[in-house]
């Protein structure tokens, strides 16, 4: 499960200034029209050739919600990409984002104080450097933990330690997420 990726993912669609095509005909244009090929599209979907053709002339509206599942998924990976790029580059340059989470906490920190981890609900601000890393390593295709462990580094630094006027030798994990929002 993909929680930190799929959150920025739908941050980003909190920016797009134009709806994703509903039907099932525009989904299909749109797809052909970015990949350049029916062939393409087909591929991509595991449809056949003859089957996207008829999509895209409306001869079919009402795909099976497999099928329709995975194309609204990759319609919306691909709507908007200068408005999503733009909207991250502000958040990676001037604005950070806000994480909204619900989740397990754990530590490492000094002896005598407590390591148990527990459910905690977080809402902080991060700052912009941290809003880059995530931007860049879901961008390279970093794995869901790689993913989790910057964001904890960025809670670790800013809400438990403070900017680093308390706890300096914590360390925290990030675990057990029942849900976890971005907003930029």
């Amino acid at each position: 499960m993909s929680d930190i990726s799929d959150s920025l993912t739908r941050a980003d669609e909190q920016h797009f200034t134009r709806p994703v095509p509903k039907s099932a005909g525009a989904q299909m244009r749109f797809l052909v029209k970015q990949l350049k090929s029916t062939k393409a599209a087909a591929e991509l979907l595991g449809i056949s050739r003859r089957t996207v053709e008829r999509y895209v002339k409306n001869q079919i509206q009402h795909p099976k919600p497999a099928l329709a599942a995975r194309l609204e998924a990759e319609v919306r990976k691909r709507w908007q990409p200068l408005v999503r790029k733009r909207a991250r580059d502000q958040a990676a340059r001037q604005t950070g984002l806000v994480i909204e989470t619900r989740a397990r906490f754990g530590f490492t920190a000094a002896p005598g104080t407590t390591d148990d981890g527990r459910m905690r609900r977080l809402t902080q601000h991060l700052p912009p450097e941290y809003a880059a890393r995530l931007f860049a390593a879901q961008e390279s295709g970093a794995t869901e933990p790689q993913l989790r462990a910057i964001a904890a580094e960025g809670l670790q630094e800013i809400y438990f330690k403070d900017n680093g006027a308390r706890a300096t030798g914590l360390l925290v994990e990030f675990t057990d997420i029942d849900y976890v929002d971005f907003t930029f």
